[in-house]
């Protein structure tokens, strides 16, 4: 037992588990895939990207329409968009002059609704 609480996070071992970290390893993503979930990971830091998920999760939205609901300029939602987007977190589609964005595909949803279970756990 560590006399003192921040004694705990030390390893003053000398055994290596050999077998474990070999197993680990093996199985570790590469650090390319891994940088790149670090970058899906980050898009979801900001709340106004996560309000915009949020609402696009109920409906196909445009610029104008989440600014409103927002209460933000449309500049600054065109922006978040176009992060979103360049994530392929969102889509969009042209109907004639306006452009309207939803989720790119389903897991967004999930890794969504798996972020909000972990949160709200008590």
């Amino acid at each position: 037992m560590c006399a003192y609480e921040s004694d705990i996070d030390r390893c003053d071992c000398t055994t290596i588990h050999e077998e474990v970290v070999n197993d680990v390893r093996q199985h570790m993503p590469d650090d390319d895939i891994l940088i790149d979930l670090a970058d899906v990971f980050k898009v979801f830091s900001d709340s106004t990207r996560v309000k915009i998920l949020c609402a696009l999760f109920r409906a196909e939205m445009c610029v104008c329409d989440i600014s409103v609901l927002l209460g933000m300029t449309k500049s600054s939602i065109s922006h978040q968009l176009r992060i979103l987007k360049q994530s392929k977190l969102v889509k969009s589609r042209k109907d004639g002059r306006i452009v309207y964005y939803s989720l790119d595909d389903d897991h967004v949803k999930s890794i969504f609704d798996q972020g909000l279970s972990h949160v709200c756990e008590k």
